[in-house]
């Protein structure tokens, strides 16, 4: 097994670092969107990535929404997102996901995620993914969404690490600009976005060849 520096820690966001769900998710977008009479631009879906449900919401529908509204809309859309995924979870996790998981279970991992609870647990219990992570923080345990360091500063204060020490491994500019605010290193994951600035190392997957020697490269913070 193959171990960080002592006192390190590794943070994960959700959807689009452990499972490649954003092509479910732009789906899901639309033909929930579609029922109420509106067309799914390139633009909005481009803005749905690494948001809150309820900034989504408010963004498609107009920010004038009551908010019983507004999470009645949001459980429904995620209902029918989870309805879509059910049976195609482990096809699409990020390649090489597992691996790493076991070859770092004995350091300190958190999942820190915008998603929605249910969304989190249907995942990490269907998938089996829940036994590899000390700390779960999801969008409804801070006040403040990413972009703000809010959720990350909460993973590495419940990890008792300091943020410097974690890294975080993100694919939305909105998380990359969360985990950078906090404090922690980042490591890029190109499923959503080619190109993610701010990221300390950007790879393709779990499985990519640079990882492992930055990885092993890196120590706490002076």
């Amino acid at each position: 097994m193959d171990l960080l520096a002592p006192g390190l820690a590794l943070v994960f966001d959700m959807d689009g670092v452990i499972i490649d769900s954003n092509p479910v998710h732009r789906e899901a977008w639309a033909a929930f969107n579609r029922g109420f009479g509106v067309e799914t631009t390139e633009a909005m879906q481009q803005r749905m990535y690494g948001k809150r449900n309820d900034e989504i919401i408010r963004d498609f529908f107009g920010a004038g929404l009551p908010d019983e509204e507004v999470a009645r809309r949001g459980a429904a859309k995620e209902e029918m997102y989870r309805h879509m995924i059910a049976g195609r979870i482990e096809r699409i996790l990020v390649p090489g996901l597992r691996p790493l998981l076991d070859r770092y279970r004995g350091a300190p991992m958190a999942l820190a995620t915008n998603a929605e609870p249910e969304n989190v647990a249907f995942l990490l219990d269907r998938a089996g993914l829940r036994p590899y992570f000390r700390v779960v923080v999801d969008g409804h345990q801070v006040r403040h969404p990413k972009p703000d360091p809010e959720i990350y500063l909460r993973a590495a204060e419940l990890l008792s690490v300091p943020p410097a020490d974690c890294i975080v491994f993100e694919d939305s500019y909105a998380g990359v600009d969360a985990a950078r605010a906090a404090g922690a290193r980042v490591i890029g994951i190109r499923t959503t976005h080619q190109d993610l600035p701010g990221a300390d190392l950007t790879i393709d997957n779990f499985l990519s060849g640079e990882l492992s020697a930055w990885l092993a490269a890196q120590n706490r913070a002076a």
